[in-house]
């Protein structure tokens, strides 16, 4: 905004000056109309990519019971699940079965949410189709935080890019006035000052 007031009419007021009134006001434009309209844009894209893996990944995965068998001996590694808002693990590491959806028996170590997992206790775990242990699906409202932080970023993304080219195209613009102000200086420079030169 600073730029627009560079339009008054003023007998001092230089092309670049005009110049820098007209990137002002592109940039503002664009900053305020065409950035939140691509972050939108991208964001309703993502929304739709993750609704669909959404429904893809509860299609294909499936809640089973297992049961404990033992306590599991190896070290405990807990890593946090982005995709669900809704279910963490944070119980103990078991030895555990489950049956796939064929029916087939599944042994593994798994994270129990139990506090105290002892041996014939069950809990709920996510298989796929073969009955491999797996995270839980995505839920719809992670799927729907993750597209608008994606629509936020590429908007300040946008606004970023618009604005560096703004700067970049105003450092052009001053460094071409500087050049201008040498020549005029070189050119009246060397009799500035001096009595009798014609001045």
């Amino acid at each position: 905004m600073a730029g627009l007031w560079r339009w008054r009419r003023n007998p001092l007021r230089r092309g670049t000056d005009l110049a820098e009134a007209w990137l002002a006001l592109a940039a503002l434009v664009l900053i305020a109309v065409a950035a939140p309209a691509i972050g939108w844009f991208c964001g309703r894209q993502v929304d739709t990519a993750l609704r669909e893996t959404v429904r893809i990944q509860q299609a294909e995965r499936h809640r089973v019971q297992a049961v404990v068998v033992s306590r599991a001996t190896e070290r405990p590694f807990l890593a946090y699940d982005a995709e669900s808002t809704t279910e963490h693990a944070t119980g103990g590491r078991v030895v555990a079965t489950w049956h796939a959806p064929d029916g087939t028996a599944r042994t593994g170590t798994v994270t129990a949410p139990l506090r105290t997992p002892h041996a014939g206790d069950t809990f709920p775990v996510w298989a796929d189709g073969q009955g491999r242990h797996v995270q839980a699906p995505m839920d719809t409202e992670a799927a729907h935080a993750h597209a608008v932080l994606a629509g936020i970023g590429i908007a300040a993304l946008a606004v970023g890019t618009v604005e560096g080219g703004r700067r970049l195209a105003v450092w052009r613009l001053v460094r071409r006035r500087y050049q201008r102000l040498d020549q005029a200086w070189a050119e009246a420079g060397p009799d500035w000052g001096r009595t009798g030169t014609g001045s």
